[in-house]
């Protein structure tokens, strides 16, 4: 017998938890996170996420870098195609998924912005980019906070995208 749902999606929220403390870098550990848990992989997907860390390029200013990666999987798994390119619909279930995922994401947190989620889960922000500060986020837990957003997005991306395999399989 195969792993409930529940099961699957705390495997996504351990996997990217554990890769967030491990090898950094929010997008491509929810990304892993998400793969590890329902079992398909793809590097290009993957590799295309090395620059959206901590509100895209280190910056802190954008999404929070699991949400983006969780959304990518969905895009990845329910996007459209280059051959429906013309088709503005055929992206829509796409949207969908990830504006519930975006919204589940923001009702836990309070917001998407990296900067701002860091100020909440720490009470201020980190330029990582700093030698002196990245140092002191490492001090101050950041990894610890981190991995659990990094863990939380991954089981949230990981249970739209469960819910829409088995309305598929119900059609």
């Amino acid at each position: 017998m195969g792993k409930s749902n529940e099961e699957i999606m705390e495997t996504a929220y351990l996997q990217g938890e554990k890769y967030e403390q491990q090898c950094t870098g929010c997008a491509q550990t929810c990304i892993a996170g998400i793969f590890d848990a329902i079992g398909i992989y793809n590097e290009d997907v993957f590799k295309a996420a090395s620059g959206l860390a901590d509100g895209l390029g280190l910056s802190r200013d954008g999404s929070c870098g699991a949400l983006v990666g969780g959304s990518m999987v969905i895009g990845y798994l329910f996007g459209r195609e280059r051959k429906d390119f013309k088709d503005m619909y055929a992206p829509m279930r796409s949207y969908l998924m990830v504006k519930e995922l975006h919204d589940k994401y923001v009702e836990r947190f309070g917001t998407c912005r990296c900067y701002d989620v860091q100020m909440s889960l720490m009470g201020r922000t980190y330029d990582l980019l700093d030698e002196k500060e990245f140092d002191e986020a490492m001090k101050e837990g950041m990894l610890t906070h981190c991995s659990q957003v990094v863990g939380t997005a991954a089981k949230m991306a990981t249970g739209l995208i469960l819910d829409a395999w088995e309305q598929d399989k119900a059609s």
